[in-house]
């Protein structure tokens, strides 16, 4: 701890440049869970998954590690370019001593913002500012984070819930065929999700199901 804190207390520009990249890394650290579910892709892509298990009602199949992950690497493959600006604009500079930390935090969250206002509602946008009292921003690095931050959250779970209920369609038919059948039949006491799992499962297998369910996410950023 004597350590540490020496760091901060040294006059050596290099153990003051150490710690201050101690300093970012634990707040970048810190706060990765909430920057990775609110100003990326991932929220639509696990809510959209989810409607997908949720659809076939196949219970826990995917399990949550499989679905998660899947989201995990899409949401870096989508963000890749976002994520490379960040580092050359803002990281490299700062740790080369070109640029304060103020200045390296303004240069990292321009590309957050343009990405985000992208696949921001000007409806969802208004209701924060309105709300806050802020003045229309005249480019979207005007915008503050605390504003575009939420709107681009509920905009995103609106567009997963869109994109769900789409999912969700085809799979009720076949629950409405297979019940009227049963009940046609008189059966009324067997459950038809247990007869029509099997062919949502194969609809689903038939029609390629992840990869359409994959495209159509990669094609809606």
């Amino acid at each position: 701890m004597n350590e540490f804190m020496q760091l901060f207390n040294s006059g050596d520009p290099a153990n003051v440049s150490t710690s201050i990249r101690l300093i970012l890394l634990l707040t970048v650290l810190s706060l990765a869970p909430s920057i990775l579910i609110l100003m990326t892709c991932f929220a639509r892509i696990v809510i959209v998954l989810s409607f997908v298990r949720t659809a076939l009602a196949t219970q826990q199949m995917p399990p949550n590690q499989v679905l998660i992950g899947l989201a995990l690497f899409m949401t870096f493959f989508i963000m890749a370019p976002t994520f490379q600006e960040v580092n050359e604009v803002a990281l490299t500079p700062l740790f080369a001593e070109e640029i304060n930390l103020e200045e390296a935090y303004d240069l990292a969250a321009s590309p957050f913002k343009e990405f985000m206002s992208e696949h921001t509602r000007q409806k969802d946008l208004a209701l924060f500012l309105d709300y806050a009292g802020i003045e229309k921003p005249e480019t979207i690095q005007d915008i503050p984070l605390t504003a575009l931050v939420p709107a681009y959250a509920i905009s995103e779970m609106k567009t997963a819930f869109q994109i769900g209920f789409m999912i969700f369609i085809p799979f009720l038919v076949i629950d409405m065929i297979v019940a009227s059948i049963l009940m046609s039949m008189g059966m009324m006491m067997l459950p038809p999700v247990m007869i029509s799992l099997p062919f949502k499962i194969l609809l689903f297998i038939l029609v390629d199901g992840w990869y359409l369910v994959v495209k159509s996410l990669l094609q809606s950023f």
